[in-house]
């Protein structure tokens, strides 16, 4: 009798096992189904395929799923658009990731962008659940996904932060770090926001050379989905500036070339069609074209 039962035992077991990894690859091929679409534009295919997988699956299947999903929810218009669950979603990948080894586990990156999210709906509050806005605990999320993650657009914005309008001596000296570390590191958008600090002698010496190579250096570099912006202040910046300044400028980026970082290129800019092209040509008011170096 107690040899029959061991064998009814082991043979549950068997076929709970074997449910359990039919579920997992169930689970897994619902996911890769969601994140193709997502990745394809589709994001009505990509939310059931992905609230699948999120619903059945375990480990990096439903965590990837979740991230995913809050990152449809918070950045679709229209009926998909709901930033109460992407709240919740980033709020519990934040909650159960937050310490996390940064060197070790693959999921960092992701947490770090879901505690850049955290922080816009903290700083502008989520009038839907009654979130009110609260930008000290805002500037906590990014510190953390700045510092502890080593995400650099966390730690773009929490410069942004420093250097505010009330900023005091000390916020201006952190601020000033990041800005010149990420400028350093060839991150177009820092150098940018550095670039107009110079030019307009905000928190440092007005220095217009120094002003028209970082924007000349981000603008050179950057992503599409910054290029706007960034071209922006280069065409003002350079219209603006001296035939001598121009030249002084050219030595300064001749010379970082050398010393700052590779420029990463963006995973957006490796498609075949980069929209580089697209972009209008530009004019001083003079009739000057506005050429940008690629």
């Amino acid at each position: 009798m107690r040899i029959f039962r061991g064998v009814v035992v082991a043979a549950l077991i068997a076929v709970a096992g074997a449910a359990s990894a039919q579920e997992a690859s169930n689970a897994q091929a619902a996911f890769e189904r969601g994140l193709q679409a997502f990745k394809a534009g589709h994001n009505e295919q990509a939310i059931p395929a992905l609230a699948e997988a999120a619903a059945k699956g375990k480990g990096n299947t439903r965590f990837y799923s979740e991230f995913y999903l809050a990152r449809i929810y918070s950045e679709s218009a229209g009926a998909i658009a709901d930033h109460t669950k992407a709240f919740v979603l980033f709020r519990k990948i934040a909650d159960e990731n937050a310490e996390i080894d940064p060197s070790e586990n693959q999921r960092a990156p992701f947490v770090a962008k879901a505690l850049i999210a955290l922080a816009s709906y903290t700083r502008s509050g989520l009038r839907d659940i009654n979130l009110e806005a609260n930008p000290r605990r805002a500037a906590d999320y990014l510190y953390h996904a700045a510092n502890y993650f080593g995400d650099r657009d966390a730690q773009l914005e929490l410069a942004k932060i420093y250097l505010g309008s009330d900023a005091s001596k000390d916020d201006v000296r952190r601020g000033m770090h990041y800005l010149s570390t990420l400028s350093e590191e060839s991150v177009p958008a820092a150098q940018a926001t550095l670039a107009e600090m110079f030019w307009r002698g905000r928190h440092v010496k007005q220095n217009e050379e120094r002003a028209l190579a970082l924007i000349t250096m981000a603008a050179e570099n950057a992503p599409a989905h910054e290029r706007m912006w960034i071209e922006d202040t280069y065409h003002s910046i350079y219209c603006a500036a001296t035939v001598s300044t121009r030249k002084m400028a050219e030595g300064l980026v001749s010379r970082w070339r050398d010393v700052f970082a590779r420029p990463v290129q963006h995973p957006a800019d490796r498609l075949a069609i980069s929209g580089r092209d697209l972009m209008p040509e530009r004019q001083c008011a003079n009739g000057e074209t506005v050429a940008v170096r690629r």
